[in-house]
């Protein structure tokens, strides 16, 4: 299939309404039907701000995280209208790419 593999950039302990935002997205990405949507933890990085983002022993909250998902152009669409009417601030990155299904069910 072609499509787009859409990755979204923030913090471990980011909330939103109360929901971390990254579960906010994950359950999101349910609600639109999507076929999957995977949360990615990472050891450091920097954004924007150019403040160094990290997992420390003591806070985690500041952990940088992807949430990844491949979706079509209209779930694309539909998702992003969908985060902006929620008034969400959050960087992505919307690369075009081709994907698919290998193998047997259960193999």
């Amino acid at each position: 299939m072609q499509g787009y593999q859409i990755t979204f950039f923030t913090q471990q302990g980011r909330r939103y309404q109360g929901k971390l935002l990254g579960e906010w997205l994950i359950h999101l990405a349910m609600q639109l039907g999507l076929r999957g949507a995977t949360i990615v933890s990472a050891a450091e990085g920097f954004g924007q701000s150019g403040r160094l983002h990290s997992a420390r022993f003591f806070d985690l909250a500041d952990q940088p995280i992807e949430v990844q998902m491949m979706v079509t152009a209209d779930q694309a669409d539909e998702l992003f209208l969908r985060v902006e009417a929620a008034g969400v601030e959050v960087f992505y990155v919307k690369t075009a790419v081709e994907y698919g299904v290998l193998g047997s069910p259960g193999t």
